[in-house]
């Protein structure tokens, strides 16, 4: 909306700062973080009042992790929609719309009311069932389909070009002419995993939102270069015309991310719950898969997939050999929270391994 106003610089020579991309990323950044600030003291209160309160599980269920959590009993969930309400609204001032951002904020929107239904469902009824795995991987699928859909149908040359497999360290496309069900598979893996990891990681206060919050800068700047014709064939990236603006709505997440961590921070105010965590994930591997750079998800996000692998291989260890663990408990946090590492410092070490997987995802766009 607002970006339009550089058509009247003829008028007012200042105006010609709303063409620039970097200029409405900061603009965009900026108005989510007031936009955030201005609207989560009111949310908070509003779910409070209608005790929207996180469902802590039993001593019988998780034992001493319940004694350690006991002070979070009556935190109010759902504060991801101060994060979506932020990053939607500063993104329609401050994006220019194309099919890119236009897909984007469709599996966004989809996955915030995926996980508003499952933290009411779970408030609500004061237990851990929400709406069930399999349900959340249909819906997933589902908007995977819908997306290559309207990929495949957008035009011959966004079919070719989203049937190259990019990957890190490599100067050109792994694999041209990837068969169409392939990209699905990969699509869908990307989405449904990123949310899912992301999701397993919100257990401690600001520990999501931090280390999401270094992965979002890694792929707004990777958007931005993605964009840009001329530096993404210095540094060998794939050109990807329109992913300039994912930048901008990267920018908003940013800032909107940002503002929810001043709440979130131990000790929280609010928790994110599925309402922030699977749309956010959602978001992240939507840009991530658009710009081409999916692969460079596991580096930057490398926190979360270990996070998810503990899950998967502890229940693996349960069920195949008869009971018996690998961690103390999964996810990973919760095995370093048991094993005596107090709960703010577990999350600041864990936000400097996030902030170093960036920095080895910068790395290699020289290593190539």
């Amino acid at each position: 909306m607002l970006q339009a106003l550089y058509k009247l610089e003829s008028y007012w020579g200042p105006l010609r700062l709303f063409r620039y991309l970097s200029f409405r990323m900061l603009m965009a950044l900026l108005t989510s973080v007031t936009m955030a600030f201005l609207m989560a003291k009111p949310i908070i209160r509003r779910l409070r009042h209608h005790r929207m309160e996180q469902f802590q599980r039993t001593a019988q269920e998780v034992h001493r992790l319940a004694e350690l959590h006991a002070d979070k009993e009556h935190t109010p969930t759902m504060g991801g929609l101060i994060i979506f309400l932020a990053t939607v609204g500063s993104a329609i001032l401050w994006v220019r719309w194309n099919t890119l951002v236009g897909l984007t904020l469709g599996v966004y929107v989809a996955l915030t009311i995926l996980g508003f239904c499952d933290d009411f469902l779970k408030t609500s009824r004061q237990d851990s069932h929400g709406i069930s795995g399999r349900t959340k991987m249909t819906i997933q699928a589902l908007l995977t389909l819908g997306v290559l859909t309207v990929l495949w149908m957008h035009s011959p040359q966004w079919r070719a070009s989203y049937a190259e497999l990019w990957i890190p360290f490599v100067k050109h496309p792994l694999w041209s002419g990837v068969p169409w069900w392939i990209v699905g598979i990969f699509l869908f893996f990307v989405l449904s995993g990123t949310s899912n990891a992301i999701n397993l990681t919100d257990g401690i206060d600001g520990l999501a939102i931090g280390c999401t919050l270094m992965t979002v800068v890694f792929f707004s700047v990777m958007a931005y270069l993605t964009g840009n014709a001329l530096i993404a064939k210095y540094l060998y990236l794939s050109h990807v015309p329109g992913s300039g603006e994912l930048a901008v709505l990267c920018a908003a997440l940013i800032g909107s991310c940002l503002a929810f961590l001043w709440y979130n921070a131990y000790p929280a105010e609010i928790f994110m719950g599925d309402t922030g965590s699977l749309a956010i994930g959602g978001l992240v591997g939507m840009v991530a898969f658009l710009t081409k750079q999916a692969f460079l998800l596991v580096l930057v996000g490398a926190i979360f997939v270990a996070e998810a692998l503990s899950v998967m291989l502890q229940v693996a260890s349960f069920k195949w050999r008869a009971g018996k663990r690998i961690f103390k408990m999964a996810p990973l946090h919760h095995h370093f929270e048991l094993s005596g590492i107090s709960e703010h410092k577990l999350v600041v070490r864990f936000w400097i391994l996030s902030f170093l997987f960036m920095l080895l995802g910068f790395a290699t766009l020289k290593l190539r």
